[in-house]
């Protein structure tokens, strides 16, 4: 069996591993789809080293083995891959902090005890039957490998400072910033405006419920201050994951609003401490998310009132996850959300 890593600075290899076997706490799982995430883009323009365990963690598939252990699933199940929930006995739990929980943590970035010695972009995987959640039944395969990423918004939206009736602003409309912009819809804000250099992600943006959907630079500067009155955003969500864009968040914010992290940049950002401190800028990070926040964000997204179907633009085989992934590390890419198919 191959499974396609990223190893190296615009290096992709194709290696081969042994058929896996569950664990005794564990399951296989046969891979319908798996997404391309931001930061397997980024592990790929930088070159720096990235956990085989998490180059593909958006996927969907069926269980095909289980280990003697597990009581929660059985084999044909529809699943898809989330966070493992609160274990109740390690320190943060112990503190009444079980949304900071260390094992459900070392889940989500790849090195619990049980973590697979590669990712979703692969035919099957390995991994901890905790890690693994029954597949709405309203929801396609398809649907089903955007979950996780729709998750990640979901919690930055739920943690976030958000009122009704807020302008809100967006920066970015990848798959992160325009699942953002549908959750701070959801959630009750007053008018979104989702700021994006791409023409048709724009577009996208609009389809999917934006109010407006802008150009970085004067365009944007110019439409929130017209829905404003000039005071700038209530608060603003940094979805584009690059150094840059986090001061840019701050600017466009009014003073006494809220910023919201989102994207993760693979470099530092340079800030400016003196706008902060002046505008008395409200600030909230947001990484992964808790095990009941995906059942949320599911049922939200099986109901309609998320949509993740229009950000699907392409599904590619092993054969095109390289070419796929230079494309949306271009900067020019037309692609949003591309899913890999390991049986193409």
């Amino acid at each position: 069996m191959y499974a396609a890593l990223i190893t190296g600075k615009e290096t992709v290899e194709l290696r081969e591993f042994p058929d896996p076997t569950p664990a005794p706490a564990g399951v296989v799982v046969d891979i319908a789809y798996c997404g391309i995430c931001g930061t397997d883009i980024h592990a790929y323009q930088s070159g720096k080293d990235y956990n085989p365990a998490i180059c593909g963690h958006e996927w969907s598939g069926t269980v095909s083995a289980i280990g003697n252990e597990v009581k929660t699933v059985a084999e044909g199940d529809r699943v898809v891959v989330s966070i493992a929930s609160a274990c109740g006995s390690c320190s943060a739990c112990r503190q009444g902090q079980a949304g900071y929980c260390q094992q459900a943590f070392l889940s989500a970035v790849g090195r619990d005890s049980l973590a697979p010695i590669h990712g979703g972009f692969a035919p099957r995987i390995a991994v901890a039957a905790s890690r693994v959640e029954r597949t709405d039944s309203g929801l396609t395969d398809e649907q089903a490998a955007q979950v996780e990423p729709a998750t990640v918004a979901f919690h930055a939206v739920r943690t976030s400072h958000l009122r009704l009736g807020d302008t809100a602003v967006i920066q970015g409309g990848g798959p992160i910033g325009l699942s953002t912009m549908q959750w701070v819809r959801a959630a009750g804000a007053g008018k979104v405006i989702v700021i994006e250099p791409n023409a048709q992600r724009r577009e996208l943006a609009i389809e999917l419920g934006a109010h407006h959907a802008v150009e970085p630079g004067n365009e944007a500067d110019a439409v929130i201050k017209e829905h404003t009155h000039g005071l700038g955003a209530d608060i603003v969500y940094e979805c584009v994951g690059r150094g840059f864009a986090v001061q840019s968040a701050v600017d466009l914010a009014r003073r006494g609003g809220a910023m919201c992290l989102v994207g993760l940049p693979n470099e530092e950002a340079p800030i400016s401490v003196g706008t902060w401190l002046v505008k008395e800028v409200r600030t909230t990070s947001s990484l992964a998310y808790v095990r009941e926040e995906f059942e949320m964000a599911m049922g939200m997204i099986a109901d309609g009132r998320v949509q993740v179907e229009p950000m699907h633009s392409s599904t590619v085989g092993l054969d095109g996850f390289e070419a796929a992934l230079a494309d949306l590390a271009s900067g020019t890419s037309t692609q949003v959300k591309v899913l890999v198919d390991p049986n193409l």
